[in-house]
């Protein structure tokens, strides 16, 4: 059917084909070109028309240009029809190319006006970011020069009183003026007197030498801490934005609420003097808390940089030969910090005396007491009072007090359902006890009265119980939920505070202090909060978040010392934090010895269970999931 379109008349009557017939069978393609059909019988039908020259209406209203030049060059008249030269400058194929070129080069403009477009929101962009960030260095270096200017006016006022005693040492060697004067008096009426004298002030000016470091011990300490500096100071630095980032977020709350005050009384006198006064009042505020944080800041600096290490001073083994599991639960000193005492699932309660185990370097430790339960040991608690008296909690729910000196049990608590977690005594009532159990009510009991005298109803499992430090009349709760609960025991219908902020499991609430509290959970971090810091019910942001060590799912310790927060790993590592830093200011492994070669191995089945300081030293009492034991000192 194609050879039939786009054969010429000339050859349909057997001529022979020219460069005319060539000229034809273009005016077809072009035909074609410009004229499209739904379906095949359209399209044989048209091009039987066109034979005849007969062309598609709808061809003839939408291209009429090129209808007529398709007739053109099928003109049944050979050389009617345009020669090749002819076609090519044609004022069709010329406009039609000049009309693509000029679409093309519209085309091409638009493309390059396009990117110029992109390069421009590239470069505005980045310009922008760069310009927030020169803002807010600029902002990060007018705070560093407030809290230099600050440094240096501390300094300077340190540098006055140490100018205003220029006798100082004389002051500290030999006693004040008025001590020398009447020393002086009793040597004019007793001259037997002046020989004694002269020996114990020799004698003071010798213990004042032993007592008082030297300027190289000085000097050595400090260039020790500079070092560390150094070493540490991008997580410094880090540390250090942090908390300079929350005071500005507290103090642009002040000025927000400020400014909402001033902004009701606009337009009155009382509003104009109680703007100049709320400034007044706000920067006073401002310069107490830059004067607060920098001496916090560098407090925990100094004792960020105090320590280099933890070193081991001694190891035990919490193992019997008859026990297969070793796990150690729980580990704490007594109220003089002369034993300490360990628990777990070996059933026992074993307590050993420090002073032995540190001083005496044996292969086996053998404990002064040891006790024997039932159940699986969960948690011990030390009287703060009572000596010889200790708690604990086991797996089948039952809370007892034991007697140390007798080696017996002389109270037992059968209320809870399920096992109980966490037991602690009261600080100040060494009578009251509280109990957190799986079946989530917390019991607090009383050692002079048959059974519990108040519970609280939890909807969660109770990881962890302890009693405020200051009163026995609160305590914090560590639940499964993810919250930590302070209840008020003289309103125990509901908590008088709540603290959010966990993703999983609370499994420790520890007091720093009265008002601030160290949780930890199986998210991975431990979390300070200030319960001070909101007068409303629910408290979601935490005062500081300490990441570095690992726990998602056992129960790894924690104890507080000294602003220092001590915490076990599920690496087998022990971390410890300060309470002005988020990360960890020292960690130690646990090496683990195969025992068929001797090598040290990385078993990562083990983890440390438990951690506790004694007292508020810089010795750490820590044990893993296999059994050992060692007592640490931050060196």
């Amino acid at each position: 059917m194609e050879l039939n379109w786009y054969t010429s008349p000339e050859e349909a009557d057997d001529s022979a084909a020219t460069f005319a017939s060539d000229v034809y069978r273009l005016g077809v393609l072009l035909f074609e070109l410009f004229c499209t059909f739904e379906t095949m019988e359209d399209k044989m039908r048209a091009m039987a028309n066109l034979r005849h020259r007969v062309l598609p209406p709808q061809l003839l209203l939408k291209w009429p240009k090129e209808a007529s030049f398709c007739q053109l060059l099928m003109h049944p008249v050979p050389e009617t029809r345009p020669k090749m030269s002819e076609v090519l400058q044609s004022e069709f194929l010329n406009q039609s190319r000049n009309s693509l070129e000029e679409r093309e080069a519209a085309l091409r403009l638009r493309e390059e006006i396009e990117e110029q477009e992109l390069l421009l929101d590239f470069l505005q962009q980045l310009q922008k970011r760069k310009q927030d960030m020169a803002d807010s260095l600029q902002d990060t270096v007018a705070f560093l020069s407030s809290d230099i200017n600050e440094v240096l006016h501390q300094q300077s006022a340190l540098g006055h009183c140490v100018n205003f005693s220029p006798d100082l040492d004389k002051e500290v060697c030999s006693g004040t003026v008025e001590d020398q004067s009447d020393c002086g008096s009793r040597k004019r009426f007793r001259p037997e007197l002046q020989g004694v004298d002269m020996e114990e002030n020799n004698r003071s000016v010798e213990e004042c030498s032993r007592t008082v470091p030297s300027s190289e011990l000085i000097q050595e300490n400090v260039l020790s801490k500079s070092s560390r500096l150094m070493k540490n100071l991008k997580k410094l630095e880090t540390a250090y934005f942090l908390t300079r980032s929350k005071l500005a977020k507290q103090v642009g709350n002040q000025i927000n609420s400020c400014n909402r005050v001033v902004k009701r009384t606009t337009g009155s006198a009382v509003g104009t003097e109680a703007s100049s006064i709320d400034d007044f009042s706000l920067e006073r505020q401002y310069g107490r808390r830059q004067r607060g944080w920098v001496n916090s800041f560098l407090e925990g600096l100094c004792k960020y940089l105090s320590f280099s290490k933890l070193k081991v001073r001694a190891e035990l083994k919490h193992c019997d030969s008859l026990n297969s599991s070793n796990l150690v639960c729980s580990v704490g000193f007594d109220r003089d910090r002369e034993f300490f005492a360990t628990a777990g699932v070996n059933k026992k309660i074993k307590v050993f005396e420090y002073n032995m185990i540190v001083n005496e370097h044996r292969d086996i430790h053998y404990p002064v007491v040891e006790m024997s339960n039932r159940s699986k040991l969960s948690c011990i608690s030390w009287n703060s009072y009572m000596k010889s008296h200790i708690a604990s909690s086991d797996f089948e729910g039952i809370v007892q007090v034991w007697d140390v000196t007798r080696s017996q049990v002389f109270v037992e608590m059968r209320e809870h359902e399920r096992r109980v977690w966490s037991v602690d005594f009261s600080i100040v009532d060494p009578t009251k006890l509280v109990s957190g159990s799986d079946d989530g009510s917390v019991k607090l009991w009383d050692m002079n009265q048959a059974g519990s005298i108040g519970t609280i109803k939890t909807r969660a499992n109770v990881c962890s119980v302890q009693f405020q430090p200051d009163t026995a009349r609160s305590i914090a709760i560590g639940s499964a939920d993810h919250k930590i609960y302070c209840y008020d025991l003289r309103h125990i219908r509901a908590p008088y505070c709540t603290l959010v902020g966990h993703t999983k499991t609370v499994s420790y609430v520890k007091y720093l202090d009265a008002s601030t509290i160290v949780s930890a959970s199986t998210d991975n971090s431990l979390k300070l909060w200030d319960l001070s810091m909101s007068p409303g019910r629910i408290i979601d942001s935490p005062v500081q978040t300490f990441k570095g060590h690992t726990n998602t799912k056992n129960f790894v310790g924690l104890s507080i010392s000294d602003g220092y927060i001590a915490t076990g790993s599920e690496t087998n590592e022990v971390f410890v934090y300060h309470k002005e830093f988020p990360m960890p200011v020292l960690a130690y492994k646990f090496s683990v010895t195969d025992p068929i070669s001797g090598q040290e191995i990385d078993d990562q089945s083990q983890f440390i269970s438990c951690v506790c300081w004694r007292g508020q030293s810089s010795t750490l009492l820590s044990a893993n999931s296999s059994g050992n034991i060692k007592i640490l000192e931050m060196d």
